[in-house]
């Protein structure tokens, strides 16, 4: 029997999304222990950090080296590629496309690009210039939730004409209920039928593993996630759950479990993610998590009454 889910690949984003939690602060024995766990998982990519550039970047000099891969560093960190591909994210306005050589030059295979809703078109050139230098590529409109229906389906009628490979359903805040997901699954299939769908959910209802399911069984492709979960505030779906359950024989679980026993069990000691009160809160009312993120930096990172009313008195949270 054909299972719902054997058409999906896993993209796993713990070096990249995950390094939102501590400013890209891993090893390269960090780095190289997951790469080859995941490639032993089975899974099919490995986004390893950023392709934005640092003279772009405020702040870049204190960040890890996965903020703007360098090519070079690339190579050494990993001399044996496996059967596990390479992706990396951009940034609209921060990356310089001169900084992207070509695929055959690379160890990245694929190039994804970020955008909001109204940059779609300036995403949508980058895709053209990765496209042509021999990348698989991807558009993630991110923020979907606060994004109306006729900007969507604009966005859409540029996307369709593009040679961009595959278009991402993300749940920033980690708001979406699957009712929510299945609707703009549907809507993107039904505007984008010849597109392939990606799916990038945050946990902050704790819903990220259920919504990636949904839409896996709704054809989506490429399904997000990060191992352990981690990634920024509530973080992501967890790698090891997709490898587990995705009706595919090639996917093993145990070196997924080896990656969490020796490396992400002691770091998530040392820094913070996944689901707790205050990034709930944010998910329940539809927001970014960066007022979360702050309190949780503060003293009252456990004052989520107070936290709550702050977001939802209007003259308070406009600071009267």
């Amino acid at each position: 029997m054909q299972s719902k889910t054997s058409h999906c690949k896993i993209v796993d984003c713990t070096i990249r999304d995950g390094g939102l939690v501590n400013n890209w602060d891993f090893s390269v024995e960090f780095v190289q222990h997951l790469y080859q766990s995941l490639n032993e998982a089975g899974v099919d990519y490995m986004e390893i950090g950023y392709k934005n550039s640092p003279k772009l970047l405020k702040g870049a000099e204190s960040a890890g080296p996965w903020r703007f891969l360098n090519d070079d560093f690339l190579k050494k960190v990993i001399p044996n590629k496996g059967n596990t591909k390479l992706s990396a994210l951009v940034d609209i306005g921060r990356v310089d496309e001169n900084d992207i050589l070509p695929r055959s030059e690379s160890l990245l295979d694929l190039i994804r690009v970020a955008c909001y809703i109204q940059d779609v078109d300036k995403a949508l050139e980058l895709v053209k210039v990765f496209h042509d230098r021999g990348y698989e590529t991807t558009i993630n409109i991110m923020a979907l939730s606060n994004v109306m229906e006729n900007q969507l389906i604009e966005a859409f009628e540029l996307i369709n004409d593009s040679v961009v490979d595959v278009v991402y359903v993300v749940d920033s805040y980690g708001s979406l209920k699957p009712n929510d997901m299945s609707y703009l699954v549907e809507k993107f299939r039904q505007y984008l039928p010849s597109k392939r769908l990606g799916v990038h959910a945050h946990n902050n209802l704790q819903l990220a593993f259920a919504n990636t399911l949904l839409a896996a069984e709704k054809g989506v492709e490429l399904l997000d996630a990060s191992v352990y979960g981690m990634g920024r505030a509530a973080g992501n779906c967890n790698t090891e759950l997709l490898v587990a359950e995705l009706q595919n024989t090639k996917y093993n679980i145990r070196p997924v479990l080896d990656m969490i026993e020796k490396y992400m069990v002691p770091l998530r000691e040392k820094e913070e993610w996944g689901y707790i009160i205050p990034y709930m809160i944010t998910g329940i009312l539809d927001e970014h998590p960066r007022s979360a993120m702050a309190l949780r930096d503060s003293a009252d990172k456990d004052k989520g009454v107070e936290f709550y009313d702050r977001l939802t008195t209007p003259e308070i949270a406009h600071g009267k």
